[in-house]
């Protein structure tokens, strides 16, 4: 009987110490899945974090162009350098023109200086696409495909374009002619959109003075610019051997573009051109580089320039 008392207690104490070691197993379990989710959710919130970072790294919201620039204490520019007289370098090789001093009157009435960039006109757009500068100055227009990407100034100046011909040639006499002619141009430009409009055949140039080196030579037959370009090419080489037969009906505006989404930056510069204007920078600029008063706002706003 005795064993068999002390066989049951012992059963008893080993269920009781086995009841009480699974139950501790199971808080420890518990206790353990529980620390675990809770390492897991604080991994989930640091991984979460370090996304919201690289997202703000690759993908950084834009700072407003106007802020950005008078933190620089600059206004990058991109312009040609080889377009005169809107932007030439001088006999010093100072870069200089018409749209070159626009920009630095602007920069000023921005309270920054001005820095340029040089490139040819085909890569002006895309290095602004690019953000290589924050604007470019050098006869602009806002055709519709430069609108989707970018805001453009109010016009700072307008001029009427030209077409261009060998002085031997006779045959075309009117830009309605243009079609299926060989015309000396930038790819990219309005002058070109024109001539494409036109059913003209593009030859692809760096710039106005080979296009008109093309025309004299004969490798083209005609090419299309501004008058204003023209006239300041003839004042340097009267002898070339090309001459004007036709004039664009309308005058054709120049506004600076920059990026979208820069309402501060889009009223300050339009509010720069017009203090430009009404103290007489623009008129005074106009005068000295083109050698006519170009700088009034034009009606059309829909005719645009380069």
């Amino acid at each position: 009987m005795n064993s068999w008392l002390s066989l049951s207690r012992a059963a008893t104490a080993a269920n009781t110490s086995v009841t009480t070691a699974a139950a501790t197993a199971a808080n420890a379990a518990t206790a353990s899945v529980r620390q675990g989710a809770r390492k897991l959710a604080k991994s989930a919130a640091l991984l979460s974090a370090l996304g919201l970072v690289a997202a703000a790294i690759l993908n950084p919201a834009q700072a407003e162009l106007l802020d950005d620039i008078q933190a620089k204490g600059k206004i990058v520019i991109g312009t040609e350098g080889v377009y005169a007289p809107y932007t030439y370098h001088d006999e010093q090789n100072n870069l200089t023109g018409y749209d070159v001093e626009v920009g630095r009157a602007i920069a000023a009435e921005l309270g920054v200086k001005a820095e340029f960039v040089e490139s040819p006109w085909d890569s002006l757009i895309a290095g602004l696409d690019a953000k290589r500068y924050d604007v470019v100055i050098n006869q602009v227009g806002s055709t519709p495909d430069r609108r989707q990407k970018f805001d453009f100034s109010q016009p700072y100046t307008s001029v009427k374009g030209v077409l261009l011909v060998n002085q031997k040639n006779n045959e075309l006499t009117s830009l309605e002619q243009l079609k299926g002619h060989k015309v000396a141009t930038t790819i990219t430009s309005n002058w070109g959109q024109i001539v494409t409009g036109l059913g003209g055949e593009i030859v692809g140039v760096q710039g106005f003075d080979q296009a008109v080196q093309l025309v004299a030579s004969g490798r083209a037959e005609a090419t299309v610019n501004s008058e204003i370009a023209w006239n300041d090419y003839l004042s340097v080489k009267p002898n070339v051997p090309v001459k004007v037969v036709d004039r664009t009906k309308e005058s054709l505006n120049s506004e600076i573009p920059f990026h979208k989404g820069n309402p501060k930056f889009a009223a300050a510069i339009d509010q720069a051109i017009n203090k430009l204007r009404d103290d007489g920078t623009l008129s005074e600029l106009s005068l000295k580089f083109l050698h006519v008063d170009l700088s009034g706002k034009e009606v059309d706003s829909q005719a645009e320039a380069k």
